[in-house]
C-alpha cells in the first residue's frame, strides 16, 4: 500500500510539471543582469572639405600607375607651380586633387604615355598663420579638423588684451581674398590667416 501511494505521488508531480511547464522545481536560475549600455563613440574631427584646392607649401604624393620613375613626393612652390618629371612645370595652385590628376594625365598623354593613370594625395598641408593678441604669433602646421580656438591654443593662448568675442579670418580661394569676422568655433583651412584683435577698455 505504501509503495502504491508513493507511485501515485510521483505521477501527480510529473503531471503538475508537465501542465505548468516546470522542468526543475529544485533548480532556480537568477535572471541575467541587464547589459551595460554601450559607450558612445568618440567624435571624430570634421574632414577637410572635398573642395580644398592646392596652394604654395602643400606637399603631395603623385602616383603614376606602372611608372615608378614618375611617382614620388612633390611640393608646390610659392607661385603655385609643381615641377614634375618629363612634363616640367604645371600650375597646381587653385586646383583640387581630381583636377590636378586630370591635368597631369593630359600632359603625360601628350607624347609620353598612351593611357596614363594618375592619383594625387596630400601629404602635408600648407601652414596657417595667426597674429595679433596671441602669445606666440606665427605660422603653424595645419591639423585636419581644427577650429579657431585650436589655432589660438597652438599659438600659446590669448594675451590679456585680446578681444576673444570676434577675430578676423582671411582666406584666398581661386585667387579671391575673402576677409570676415569669425568666432572661436569657425573651422580653419590650410593657408588661412587669423588676426586676434586688441580689446579696448
Amino acid at each position: 500500500m505504501r509503495g502504491f501511494l508513493m507511485t501515485m505521488l510521483m505521477l501527480a508531480g510529473s503531471v503538475f510539471a508537465s501542465d505548468f511547464g516546470v522542468t526543475g522545481l529544485t533548480h532556480f536560475e537568477a535572471p541575467a543582469a541587464p547589459a551595460a549600455p554601450a559607450a558612445p563613440a568618440a567624435p571624430s574631427p570634421a574632414p577637410l572639405a572635398s573642395a580644398y584646392t592646392f596652394g604654395a607649401g602643400d606637399r603631395v604624393k603623385v602616383s603614376v600607375f606602372g611608372e615608378e620613375s614618375l611617382s614620388g613626393e612633390f611640393e608646390i612652390d610659392g607661385t603655385g607651380v609643381l615641377a614634375f618629371p618629363l612634363i616640367g612645370n604645371i600650375n597646381a595652385g587653385g586646383l583640387g586633387a581630381r583636377e590636378l590628376e586630370k591635368a597631369l594625365e593630359a600632359r603625360l598623354r601628350d607624347g609620353y604615355l598612351k593611357t596614363p593613370r594618375v592619383s594625387v594625395e596630400v601629404l602635408n598641408f600648407r601652414p596657417f598663420f595667426i597674429y595679433g593678441e596671441v602669445n606666440k604669433p606665427g605660422a603653424y602646421p595645419y591639423v585636419n579638423g581644427m577650429a579657431v580656438i585650436n589655432a589660438v591654443a597652438v599659438a600659446g593662448g590669448y594675451t590679456p588684451r585680446a578681444k576673444t568675442s570676434a577675430m578676423t579670418l582671411k582666406r584666398t580661394t581661386n585667387g579671391e581674398l575673402d576677409e570676415r569676422r569669425v568666432d572661436e568655433d569657425e573651422m580653419v583651412l590650410p593657408g588661412d590667416v587669423i588676426q586676434v584683435r586688441e580689446r579696448f577698455f
